[in-house]
């Protein structure tokens, strides 16, 4: 990979994060995204289900990227997951493509070792080659689950 290859594909990276920056900016400020109770993923019917102390209920679409082991650091994609099914694999497996067209080995290795932040660059480029209005993490009692959400909608009980 040349210098301008690398630095290409580190532009690519950077512009997602911020592009998902924004997003997360704006769910914060219009439905309060990261102050919810509790959340809750039906991987059948491929939701995010997030609750808030007010009532407030908000619903979105998924596509798990992967999932991220922080006790050994190591990133496992959702294209090539065990846990997750074909259906909420394609942000993940756009990635995957992306990376065999442009010779990016951690887009395109079942598992990595990396960061956190890797792995939420690698859920950033998800969002973005899929069109994702958003991103979330999500702590799976150990594992932590990195998805792109689609349209959200909001209800109150």
């Amino acid at each position: 990979m040349s210098m301008e290859h690398a630095q290409d594909i580190q532009d690519f990276i950077e512009g997602s994060m911020e592009g998902l920056r924004l997003q997360t900016e704006a769910h914060q400020n219009l439905w309060h995204l990261g102050e919810e109770e509790q959340w809750n993923v039906d991987l059948q019917q491929g939701q995010i289900r997030w609750t808030f102390a007010d009532g407030t209920v908000a619903v979105a679409n998924i596509q798990v990227v992967g999932t991220f082991n922080p006790q050994d650091s190591t990133f496992l994609w959702g294209w090539d997951h065990p846990s997750v099914p074909p259906a909420l694999r394609d942000h993940a497996e756009k990635v995957r493509v992306y990376g065999e067209e442009h010779q990016i080995p951690t887009f395109t290795e079942r598992t990595i070792t990396c960061t956190e932040l890797q792995a939420w660059e690698f859920t950033a480029v998800a969002a973005r080659l899929g069109g994702a209005s958003g991103a979330y993490r999500g702590n799976a009692g150990g594992p932590l689950v990195f998805m792109t959400f689609g349209e959200v909608q909001i209800s109150r009980t």
